[in-house]
């Protein structure tokens, strides 16, 4: 019999030695500045704000629709950066859901998605629900087992009566 090495000494070759000289080529960070634009933080805290159960569209009044539609201000959306970063939402929520419910996630999801993208803390973060949206469900379908009546007959059954049809 011939005897064999296990199988896990023969796949992993050993590490090589570190040395100094490799150590010393790996440049350290440099510190450095980065600049985020107004617009950059529009677009993340729309994105999040937007992505959040319960929320059907931003708010505004007519001014700010119409500045809205021509791309110089995002209508119930208002970041300003001083000190520290300022937020403020006028959103409308969907009919039927708990509305503080809503305003918590919308707040848990934007504070997550700054910190995460931009790295950076928002100093403030005001929530205005400023109302509900509600769309209406649509008409219920006709049960399978009701006959459909062709669009002719009812309007010559009507005739047939002494109605008159149009």
């Amino acid at each position: 019999m011939i005897a064999r090495a296990p199988a896990a000494e023969a796949r992993t070759p050993p590490d090589p030695p570190v040395r100094e000289e490799d150590v010393a080529r790996v440049p350290s960070p440099i510190p450095g500045r980065s600049l985020v634009t107004r617009r950059a933080v529009v677009d993340v805290v729309r994105a999040a704000v937007l992505d959040s159960y319960g929320v059907t569209g931003f708010a505004g009044g007519p001014v700010a629709r119409l500045l809205g539609r021509l791309g110089l201000r995002q209508p119930g959306l208002r970041v300003r950066l001083r000190d520290s970063l300022v937020v403020d939402l006028d959103l409308t929520v969907a009919y039927g859901l708990p509305i503080a419910e809503v305003a918590r996630q919308v707040d848990s999801a934007v504070r997550y998605a700054v910190r995460r993208t931009l790295d950076r803390e928002i100093g403030w973060l005001r929530i205005h629900v400023d109302g509900l949206g509600y769309r209406p469900a649509a008409a219920p379908a006709q049960p399978a087992s009701a006959p459909a009546t062709p669009p002719g007959s009812a309007v010559a059954a009507l005739a047939d009566d002494g109605t008159d049809a149009a």
